[in-house]
């Protein structure tokens, strides 16, 4: 049963689409000379996106786990197909595929203790094992670090919000696993765009120009007050958290948000490549819209995990 503020909040966020929609409609039939083909297939994009997470998240949540475990096989996909591996190691990635159901699955049965340990210690133990059969060392130690790292944002990092979904209601909140994985996917992607939206507006000051030359101190802390402020207005329709809770929340969200950013930014950059992939008209790869919730997600999860469950 979805309660009232999950389909309130829904319903908001539908609704800032449709007002997105109806002003890039006016800007193109207003300046036509202008180039925002751009533009209007992020907004078609997001349609998709929103659409199909909705479904996801209101059905039985076998489905969404099931789409977030696709979620992280895209990301995978996409991980490996920028960096480059070893010819001896593609049959490693065999067991990195596979590694994926088995996360979620830890998940969908609710065991904690081995959801927590599966990647970081068996699958990183098993990794460089399997590596060794291969019988060869010149590049070992780069090809491990390479899929381990790839292990831990696309797959364990991003499996967390499976996890937050399949989480019980508590007595304090009627919205459960479903509004606690709303609240956390809407505030990270709506930290993005404040920082975005800031930074056009009134950044100045460079962060880090070496890898991220357009995030600003203005955009990332205007970004981090407007995403702790909407954490506060939304938290009662979704959360068990009280106003305190609230204010914590909103700023792991929006900080680990913003170095789940800059990591992957810095990861493009090292590969001279501007996105991570092409799925996505207007926005990239899959891995370029999830890239904050490889920090979010885990920090935002444990903090959740520890106070109330």
């Amino acid at each position: 049963m979805v309660s009232t503020g999950v389909i309130n909040i829904l319903c908001g966020i539908w609704g800032l689409l449709v007002v997105a929609s109806i002003i890039v409609f006016i800007m193109i039939k207003l300046k036509p000379e202008k180039d925002l083909k751009e533009l209007a297939q992020r907004t078609q994009s997001w349609w998709v996106m929103i659409g199909i997470f909705t479904v996801a998240i209101i059905t039985h949540r076998i489905f969404g786990i099931l789409f977030l475990c696709f979620i992280s096989f895209l990301a995978v996909k996409e991980y490996f197909t920028m960096i480059p591996t070893r010819r001896v190691d593609r049959n490693v990635l065999f067991w990195v595929y596979l590694s994926i159901p088995v996360q979620y699955f830890w998940a969908y049965i609710e065991w904690y203790g081995m959801f927590i340990v599966f990647i970081p210690v068996y699958m990183f133990l098993i990794i460089p094992t399997r590596m060794i059969f291969a019988k060869q060392t010149e590049g070992f130690l780069r090809s491990a670090g390479t899929i381990q790292w790839g292990l831990m944002i696309a797959i364990f990092s991003i499996s967390h919000t499976a996890y937050l979904l399949i989480l019980p209601v508590i007595e304090e909140t009627a919205s459960g696993g479903i509004g606690l994985l709303l609240y956390l996917v809407f505030l990270t992607q709506f930290n993005d765009v404040a920082q975005y939206v800031w930074g056009k507006s009134f950044g100045k000051h460079k962060i880090i120009e070496a890898i991220s030359p357009k995030k600003t101190w203005e955009g990332f802390l205007g970004g981090v007050v407007s995403t702790t402020a909407l954490s506060i207005i939304i938290h009662s329709f979704l959360t068990p958290f009280s106003w305190s809770h609230a204010i914590i929340a909103g700023m792991i969200i929006s900080i680990a948000g913003f170095m789940g950013d800059i990591t992957i930014s810095a990861l493009k950059r090292d590969l001279g490549i501007k996105d991570t992939g092409q799925s996505i008209p207007g926005h990239g790869g899959v891995l370029d819209r999830i890239d904050s919730l490889t920090f979010s997600a885990p920090l935002f999860f444990h903090f959740t995990y520890y106070l109330y469950y």
